[in-house]
């Protein structure tokens, strides 16, 4: 019997780049379940696999093998409209935000596409105000913004614009792929502080993807560990923090210099 506060799970999930002898397994057989509302932290270090299988989970890469299952139901990309469904309901903030946006669409168009997605029928006034409340949501001013070109604007801005354009789609689950690597350390703590409202506020589901173990203890509910492809270890942030089982989360632990001294985990 399938477990109803399970969002996303995946069974098996496999994925195999190249052939014969220049063939490398990024995913090895992985197995998952997220719960709704709650954060989860994907963390090991480049190569781990850890932005494959966020990949594979958005429905970016095509698994080799195994299966994702969304609400309780095999998920199924075959057709545009299969894909179109499933990106509404889950979504991504990347590591490099300007990548993200055409340089060429000033902000306003960027968030009226989001409008767009959403099927709703709604007036210019409507439009403007929804665009106006994403804009206060993540402390920007949408007259000062709305339009600019993404060039004229800093990382931290950005990331809050994608921030803005998750708040005004409201998926049920959200792909934070290390949003934080490229931006200042304020920006970085407004973005975490930001993403914990999304969730507080919207009940969402995310999925942060990171090489930084302390930082995902800051952030999760629970910590995937992942070493060349496979989850080694995983479990309560807390648990994971203060009694590391696998020699290579134990690893990660000590590149953090005195990390539960510093947070008094006893």
């Amino acid at each position: 019997m399938a477990d109803n506060n399970v969002i996303l799970s995946g069974k098996n999930v496999t994925r195999i780049f190249g052939y014969g002898k220049k063939k490398v397994i990024a995913v090895n057989n992985v197995d998952f379940e997220i719960n709704k509302g709650e954060i989860v932290s994907i963390v090991g270090e480049s190569g781990s696999g850890k932005t494959t299988l966020a990949r594979i989970i958005l429905g970016l890469l095509k698994q080799t093998s195994g299966e994702l299952l969304f609400d309780g139901k095999r998920r199924k990309m075959n057709s545009y409209k299969e894909r179109l469904n499933y990106w509404k309901n889950v979504q991504a903030i990347f590591q490099d935000p300007f990548s993200s946006f055409n340089q060429f669409h000033k902000i306003e168009r960027v968030l009226r596409d989001c409008v767009g997605l959403s099927g709703l029928s709604l007036t210019e006034a409507e439009i403007v105000s929804k665009m106006r409340e994403a804009f206060e949501f993540v402390n920007l001013k949408y007259e000062e913004l709305y339009n600019k070109y993404p060039f004229e604007l800093s990382g931290g801005q950005m990331q809050r614009v994608m921030i803005s354009r998750i708040f005004m789609l409201k998926p049920n689950i959200l792909i934070a792929d290390e949003p934080t690597s490229m931006i200042d350390v304020c920006s970085r703590a407004t973005i975490l502080d930001m993403l914990m409202k999304l969730r507080v506020e919207i009940n969402m589901t995310i999925v942060f993807i990171t090489h930084d173990v302390g930082l995902s203890y800051y952030l999760s509910d629970k910590i995937f560990i992942m070493e060349k492809g496979k989850i080694v270890e995983r479990g309560n942030a807390v648990d994971i923090i203060t009694n590391p089982q696998h020699p290579y989360t134990i690893q990660l632990l000590d590149d953090v210099p005195k990390l539960h001294e510093a947070w008094n985990l006893g």
